[in-house]
């Protein structure tokens, strides 16, 4: 799925920060379909912030008592304006045949 069209993921600062304070251990972000964290010690921990997808923050929205956070969308936005982005993917969906020309 064309998402970055070349940009490095590494790149994009998009991922989930734990209040370790906040946190009560629901386990509410373990159902991350990208298995972006690990259970450890009776709480989540981010293990794996590149796997994130960039623009999710379904486990924020989720969160029992709202202790995970994510940076603000317009970081994200600005790299994809500054690198055009939007314009890579329109054109790769295009020739997938996904949207029409």
């Amino acid at each position: 799925m064309p998402w970055f069209i070349g940009y490095p993921r590494r790149d994009i600062p998009w991922y989930p920060i734990i209040d370790s304070v906040k946190c009560v251990g629901c386990g509410m972000c373990m159902n991350c379909g990208k298995k972006v964290y690990d259970w450890v010690e009776g709480k989540a921990v981010v293990a794996r912030p590149y796997d994130c997808v960039v623009g999710c923050s379904t486990c924020a929205t989720l969160c029992q008592r709202r202790a995970i956070s994510f940076p603000g969308v317009g970081l994200v936005r600005a790299i994809y304006a500054k690198e055009k982005i939007w314009d890579k993917v329109k054109e790769k969906l295009q020739e997938e045949g996904k949207i029409p020309s």
